[in-house]
């Protein structure tokens, strides 16, 4: 236990009276404490003095709580953070904790609450200060554990493996293009990460680009580079993606979301190896490898005109499909079971468990939003729980009343159920998809998935 002396505390909050007395019951415990009821006056202390915990209300006037979390554990990521607030508000709990918060209180609390929770604070600080040293001498050692933990897929299901089988294959000809489709959140990022690091390209980068999320005026220039003066905003010259991939790996995530006259231009650069800058004219080589993923139909997007056909059979060369995960229901076990002890090691709760019973019901839902969701789910499911062991009742109303519905021998309809659900949770969230999606408990992209598949459309649900 480290001695109250060695540890300083700062209760950032706009109550005055409230500072006041955690500063008077801290002192009087023996610690070093700091009050502020501002974030100027925070900062002030935060840069004067060497912070270990920082006590901080999420509910600010005139600024974001959570935005002064984010600041302060980039600045000083060393601080531990308590965060406190008089409303119950779940989801800015789960974001806190995300931020990097330590532990929640929720006002009134008693002076065992916080003694407790500065106690828990206590053991891990002494545990990171004993470890500091050790990770710096490993800390070329844990970066690479960390990348291949990064690049780890999970599942010992015949499909899987059979993915498995087919990237392997593909890491061993490091010139060939290779495809891979899939729903959204089945990990085809993850399988072209185990490609790119298990071929000769591994000591060069590996780029992940998501066109989608690249403003249409500027995409070009993105991938190409472009010369300075060439448009307006071109300040200087820009190395594009391409040539950044050099030696590497060029991973063009969800290809169908690009435009058609790109495609054009990708495909000649992919078939010449040479690119030409915007507002350029000389000819740069540069060798990369091109791995692309679509969660479309190959043929419906090329039928529906969001993919060149000569750019597929360009892409095509290895053709890696990832099947979702309702279609391989044994590898739900082994990873619920590995983000479970990943985030229990985040959160700092290294006894937690899942039940049997809960994984077995898991099984039984169909995880529209495929691994992605799983994971979200067990990451939500440890922020909120209270104990050591997760049980069904921690997971999404979602997966639970999949199985309630079994057990009452199917007299509801599950097709039926489930667009009840979504009407009512897009209902409930004012229309807002990512805040609907987020109460069911899966990603934003699996509800306009399934809200196509139901043909659920506002118009339809108000009537």
């Amino acid at each position: 236990m480290i001695n109250h002396e060695k540890i300083k505390i700062l209760i950032l909050d706009d109550e005055k009276q409230f500072t006041e007395e955690l500063y008077e019951f801290f002192q009087k415990s023996g610690f070093e404490s700091f009050e502020a009821n501002t974030i100027q006056e925070g900062r002030k202390i935060l840069n004067d003095r060497e912070i270990d915990l920082l006590i901080l209300d999420v509910r600010l006037p005139g600024v974001n709580g959570l935005d002064i979390l984010k600041e302060v554990k980039m600045q000083y990521p060393e601080m531990e953070i308590i965060v406190v607030s008089a409303h119950g508000d779940m989801e800015t709990v789960i974001k806190a904790m995300r931020l990097g918060a330590f532990d929640y209180l929720r006002k009134p609390f008693r002076h065992i609450d916080i003694q407790i929770a500065i106690g828990r604070t206590q053991k891990y600080l002494h545990m990171q200060r004993r470890l500091k040293q050790v990770e710096q001498r490993n800390s070329l050692i844990s970066k690479t554990l960390e990348e291949k933990i990064e690049r780890h897929f999970i599942g010992i299901s015949p499909k899987i493996l059979e993915v498995f089988e087919s990237a392997v294959i593909a890491s061993k000809y490091p010139d060939a293009n290779v495809l891979i489709t899939g729903e959204s959140g089945t990990g085809k990022e993850n399988i072209a990460r185990i490609i790119h690091y298990s071929s000769e390209r591994k000591d060069s980068i590996f780029c992940a680009v998501n066109s989608s999320a690249i403003t249409e005026t500027l995409l070009e220039s993105e991938f190409f580079g472009h010369k300075k003066g060439s448009f307006t905003g071109a300040i200087n010259d820009k190395v594009g993606f391409f040539e950044v991939c050099d030696g590497g790996t060029l991973f063009l995530d969800e290809i169908a979301d690009m435009p058609l006259n790109l495609q054009a231009k990708i495909l000649r650069a992919t078939e010449e190896k040479v690119i030409i800058r915007v507002g350029d004219t000389r000819q740069i080589h540069t060798d990369f490898r091109i791995i692309a993923s679509t969660n479309h139909e190959l043929e419906k997007g090329v039928e529906e005109k969001k993919i060149r056909l000569d750019l597929l059979h360009r892409l095509n060369t290895f053709h890696i499909h990832i099947p979702p995960l309702r279609e391989r229901p044994e590898d739900i076990k082994p990873l619920m079971i590995h983000f479970v002890e990943v985030y229990a090691l985040k959160f700092n709760k290294p006894n937690l468990h899942i039940d049997k019973e809960a994984i077995d019901i898991l099984i039984k839902y169909d995880f529209p939003g495929n691994v992605r969701e799983l994971k979200n789910m067990a990451e939500r499911a440890i922020i909120l729980c209270k104990g050591n062991s997760l049980g069904i009742n921690d997971f999404p109303v979602t997966a639970r009343q999949t199985f309630s519905t079994e057990q009452n021998g199917g007299s509801i309809n599950l097709k039926t159920h489930e667009i009840d659900l979504i009407r009512k949770a897009l209902k409930n969230c004012k229309y807002n998809q990512k805040a609907a999606a987020d109460a069911l408990g899966i990603t934003r992209d699996a509800l306009i998935r399934k809200m196509k598949k139901y043909d659920i459309t506002i118009s339809r649900i108000e009537e």
